[in-house]
């Protein structure tokens, strides 16, 4: 077969998107524009990279906190969301032997966030809206700054995102709950109730004899439990962003509403424990949860302690709700009590927790030795040394004391924020995506394992490295959000600018890898809706 024709069609024409059901359309589609976003956040990281180490001609200080804006809300929304999203949508129904409850409504949550991600960062793009995501109080409220109307559009992005994320919330748990025509009615109340662990006492604390099994396996109570954090994070930002819509409408009415009774120190709060749902809850119970379907799928066997890993899983969705004030530990005006308890023990609990994670999927993949060194292997332990390496970084951060010293430097982004992201959380995903692959395309065949090993090496050297050097300018005293114009920290931005080059040019691989094993015509098909009949919506059993 030519390159063209290869190009064109997939390796040796095994891709057909016509065979595909709408169930592997739709993750499909989430998974290739997710990916699609990520390498637009690696090209904004690697241009900030540039920026931090002399200055770009024709670039200034506004596109570049434009940029920093835009950068991890489109990692996070329009690149992580969309690949969990699209995997979740398909795993759940899969592992359960049932349809999704609503492919349109799936449908729509792919169009809602992937068309407010390009609305938010098209308006950051075009108007420099600027409030460093954060969206402090009272920062994006500032009309001298900033645009209002670009505000206002970024903040309608970020709200389309939320509603397409509320639909994905909806879709998984009616998914978890109804019973599909022709099957044996279920209780819908107890099926919620097993997934989400209010019944994990009763697998562990009562005696054999009378102990219930869980009417939901491990993986789908982990997707229940993540999405709850989802669906109150949605709910929080979503309140969020009207209400900083109201401030901006008003504005561009001729009102100012500024001095308005509303207290930024209850507002940091209301918004930090929104957004820690995402970075404590929703990423370490999905991941969490991730680790332990790969670890059972890659090896055959059963979850090492599988009953503690749920209730761990239980835990940390409790966990998630109390951690929010570690991202206070330095703001003077937060109550003292806060800091100690929230800030720090509960900060602490998520090391135990994780570590549960760690210790059970480890165990898991040790107990099936020799294992084959697969690509979803191999990203997966990639995974793991990245959370290995970002928990306890963050652990460091939650002390107070160390916390004056490491909050406003590079430190809390390199070590903690970056690897977590890009080593711990996104390898995963690569995993997830590898191991799926074959299953959602009715078995194309990969179109180069060498570029699938250069991916790996490239990707974990380049996200760790960038990390390492990151964290040792943050020692330094190198802020984070600064711009340095003497070269101050030049050799460790240098040194993290090679290493996130490392990293767009393995994303680069990847993208190539996955163009050619399903070619341009085979990824226009995935947008196509499906010709399979509507209730054909698992793919063939192997």
């Amino acid at each position: 077969m030519s390159f063209k024709d290869t190009f064109l069609n997939g390796e040796q024409g095994a891709f057909k998107p016509d065979g595909l059901t709408p169930m592997q359309k739709l993750a499909l589609r989430f998974v290739v524009v997710g990916v699609l976003y990520y390498g637009l956040a690696t090209i904004e990281g690697m241009i900030m990279r540039m920026y931090e180490i002399t200055p770009i001609p024709g670039f200034d200080a506004e596109h570049f906190f434009a940029i920093l804006t835009a950068h991890p809300l489109v990692g996070i929304f329009g690149a992580s969301y969309s690949v969990v999203f699209g995997a979740f949508l398909f795993l759940v129904p899969f592992l359960m032997k049932k349809p999704l409850w609503s492919i349109k409504m799936g449908n729509w949550s792919f169009i809602l966030v992937a068309f407010g991600t390009i609305t938010f960062w098209g308006s950051a793009f075009v108007s420099h809206y600027a409030p460093l995501y954060t969206l402090y109080w009272p920062l994006p409220a500032d009309f001298s700054q900033f645009s209002d109307i670009g505000g206002a559009i970024f903040i309608l992005g970020i709200a389309l995102v939320m509603v397409g994320t509320l639909l994905f919330v909806i879709n998984i748990f009616k998914t978890i709950a109804y019973t599909p025509e022709g099957q044996e009615k279920v209780n819908g109340k107890a099926m919620l109730a097993s997934a989400t662990g209010f019944s994990w006492k009763e697998s562990i604390f009562r005696k054999k004899s009378k102990r219930r099994e869980h009417l939901v396996s491990l993986p789908v109570a982990a997707i229940a439990r993540g999405t709850v954090d989802t669906a109150l994070n949605a709910g929080i930002i979503t309140f969020t962003g009207v209400l900083i819509l109201v401030y901006m409408v008003a504005h561009i009415l001729g009102y100012d509403l500024k001095d308005t009774a509303i207290d930024a120190l209850l507002y940091k709060n209301w918004f930090w424990w929104g957004l820690d749902l995402i970075a404590d809850g929703l990423v370490l119970i999905f991941v969490a949860g991730t680790w332990y379907l790969l670890a059972t799928l890659i090896t055959g066997k059963d979850l090492y302690m599988a009953k503690w890993a749920r209730l761990a899983l239980w835990v940390e969705l409790v966990v998630s709700w109390t951690v929010w004030s570690h991202h206070l530990l330095s703001d003077q005006a937060q109550p003292g009590i806060l800091k100690i308890i929230s800030g720090e023990l509960v900060t602490a609990f998520e090391l135990i927790t994780q570590g549960m994670a760690f210790f059970i999927t480890l165990v898991t993949l040790w107990s099936a030795r020799p294992l084959k060194m697969t690509n979803p292997l191999k990203f997966l332990l990639g995974g793991l040394l990245g959370f290995g390496l970002a928990v306890p970084a963050g652990i460091i951060q939650a002390d107070i004391g160390l916390n004056r010293i490491l909050h406003n430097t590079q430190w809390i982004i390199g070590p903690h924020v970056h690897v977590a992201i890009l080593v711990g959380l996104t390898m995963t995903l690569y995993s997830a995506i590898y191991f799926l692959l074959p299953i959602l395309t009715n078995g194309a065949k990969l179109y180069s394992q060498k570029l699938a090993n250069f991916h790996f090496w490239a990707h974990l050297i380049g996200g760790v490295g960038m990390g390492a050097f990151m964290g040792m300018a943050g020692l330094k005293g190198m802020l984070r959000r600064t711009i340095y114009y003497e070269g101050e920290y030049n050799i460790y931005m240098i040194l993290a600018g090679v290493c996130g080059a490392l990293l767009l040019i393995a994303f680069l691989a990847f993208l190539y890898n996955v163009v050619m094993t399903l070619g341009v015509n085979g990824l226009i098909g995935i947008f196509m809706p499906s010709k399979l009949k509507t209730k054909e919506l698992l793919p063939p059993e192997k």
